[in-house]
């Protein structure tokens, strides 16, 4: 069984940062892309942020050159710093695990990241 903490959510002011971080275990995770996805009050899960194995990284375009996603394959750890944040980035965020093989996906309970002054 896969399990994940997530930490790193939390309020922060329009044009702040903040950095989440997803710690997984109960497998080997190496052939397995690593990302977060997020949801609005109202709205669908979207990606945010993606990357395989191989080192190639996948942004929303709402979020690219403000967002950065990198992994520690040693400690099956996903990170993303978001700087620059603003109000519309408010939503839950949720760390996946995708096996690149059989697509099947393991889901994160979520962190919530508040934009507001």
């Amino acid at each position: 069984q896969v399990q994940f903490v997530e930490s790193g959510g939390g309020l922060v002011q329009p044009g702040g940062s903040l950095r989440l971080s997803c710690a997984a275990s109960g497998r080997s995770f190496s052939i397995y892309r690593m990302g977060w996805y997020r949801q609005a009050p109202g709205k669908q899960r979207e990606l945010v942020a993606t990357l395989t194995t191989g080192g190639r990284t996948n942004y929303a375009d709402s979020v690219r050159g403000r967002f950065t996603i990198s992994r520690d394959n040693a400690k099956n750890t996903v990170n993303l710093q978001m700087n620059s944040l603003k109000p519309e980035d408010t939503a839950v965020y949720y760390c996946n695990l995708r096996n690149e093989v059989t697509s099947i996906n393991y889901w994160g309970q979520g962190t919530q990241v508040t934009v507001s002054s």
